[in-house]
């Protein structure tokens, strides 16, 4: 009998939703030398390969590169950006890529390589500048072939149509999402991740991890959604104090890896919430990296969600053996969870060591409320609300 009390949806309707998978995914280890023959089957013969200079030192540029040229593709690679592109770093890919008759886009990489080759895409194709495509479904021609090879476990930005690029005057970041932007191929080799140094695995993986929560209790959630935002969590969960300890171990690694893939296509149906709408103008006014920014804001959201989602907290809680799902403490204790994680792999846990925290509260909450992700927390935020948060950060709990 169905049990409306454990319901994860008011009254246990539940939603309508429209589920549109455009990425085919292909995982195992070395699943990076089908690169070649992929792109030949999406009928490539100019590719660009978006990679950052980290991945280059790590070989795996290489490895990419042999594969396509082996099946006689012609290779143009595009390293030049930094590792949170802005508006600039994807003109000049764009002005890069003009010439050379690109037929197929690889983005290898953290989110940054795959967010600047989905940037090119867009103005490649559609031309324009990216902030014309700020919002959603707002391409009106077709894109070019996608191939997305990520390189941490994070964004899983390659099983999203959305790409986040920061605006190079303001430092702000927009999110520009097209259904045609998505990858038509998502390659996940657990191999690529082992070069992660420990502290890109730390804030990529407390990333990922704020993926699956976040996108678990949004108020856009669906079933689909949450299928998949609960399936990440129970792999990240387990399998992120593990590669904290043991960097070499590829089970871990490629645990890590399809969990923030499903996490990412979690976001991509149900989207985020008021972690990372906190989180990004920490970013742009005090350079903190973005994985800091959200282990420090995350257990406080989750505190402020509880009493609206506390039984679906309860889930999570339970499948990470921290209480039973009905306990009325649940949402405190995966607060807790997550600030120890946090500090396991070395995040800070409070905003204290920003100088001039304090006087930058009121703007950093206007523009938190500016936000996209923020309209989808389970619990409302405003201005006064996301201020509050702010300031609870200050002091750990």
């Amino acid at each position: 009998m169905f049990d409306e009390t454990t319901s994860p949806f008011p009254a246990g309707n539940v939603p309508a939703f429209d589920y549109d998978p455009r990425t085919r995914v292909v995982f195992g280890r070395g699943v990076i030398a089908q690169l070649g023959s992929l792109a030949r089957e999406l009928g490539a013969v100019n590719v660009l390969l978006v990679a950052d200079a980290g991945i280059r030192e790590a070989g795996h540029e290489t490895r990419a590169h042999e594969s396509l040229e082996a099946a006689g593709l012609k290779v143009h690679l595009f390293d030049d950006f930094r590792p949170n592109p802005t508006t600039e770093d994807v003109d000049r890919g764009t002005a890069f890529a003009q010439s050379r008759q690109i037929d197929l886009i690889v983005g290898l990489g953290g989110g940054s390589s795959m967010d600047v080759a989905k940037g090119i895409n867009f103005l490649l194709t559609n031309g324009g500048a990216m902030v014309d495509y700020k919002g959603t479904g707002l391409a009106t021609r077709p894109m070019l072939p996608l191939i997305a090879i990520p390189t941490t476990a994070g964004t899983g930005s390659e099983a999203q149509s959305y790409c986040v690029i920061a605006d190079a005057q303001t430092h702000m970041k927009m999110a520009c999402g097209d259904k045609k932007a998505a990858a038509r191929v998502a390659l996940l080799d657990p191999d690529l991740s082992v070069t992660m140094p420990p502290a890109v695995t730390a804030v990529t993986g407390i990333d990922a991890l704020s993926h699956a929560l976040e996108s678990y209790v949004t108020a856009n959630r669906n079933p689909v959604s949450m299928l998949l935002s609960r399936r990440a969590w129970n792999l990240l969960s387990r399998a992120y104090p593990v590669v904290l300890k043991e960097p070499a171990n590829v089970s871990a690694r490629g645990a890590m890896l399809l969990g923030a893939h499903l996490a990412g296509a979690a976001i991509e149906n149900s989207m985020l919430g008021a972690t990372h709408a906190l989180a990004n103008p920490l970013s742009a006014h005090f350079g903190m990296t973005h994985g800091h920014a959200v282990a420090v804001m995350l257990p406080h959201v989750i505190r402020f969600n509880a009493p609206f989602v506390g039984d679906l907290y309860g889930a999570l809680a339970e499948d990470a053996q921290l209480c039973d799902r009905r306990d009325v403490e649940a949402g405190d204790l995966l607060a807790m969870f997550v600030r120890n994680i946090a500090t396991l792999a070395g995040c800070p846990s409070t905003l204290t060591g920003l100088t001039g925290i304090q006087e930058m509260i009121t703007t950093l909450a206007h523009e938190a409320a500016q936000q996209w992700t923020g309209k989808f927390n389970p619990r409302p935020v405003d201005e006064l609300t996301l201020a509050g948060l702010y300031r609870d950060a200050l002091q750990p709990k």
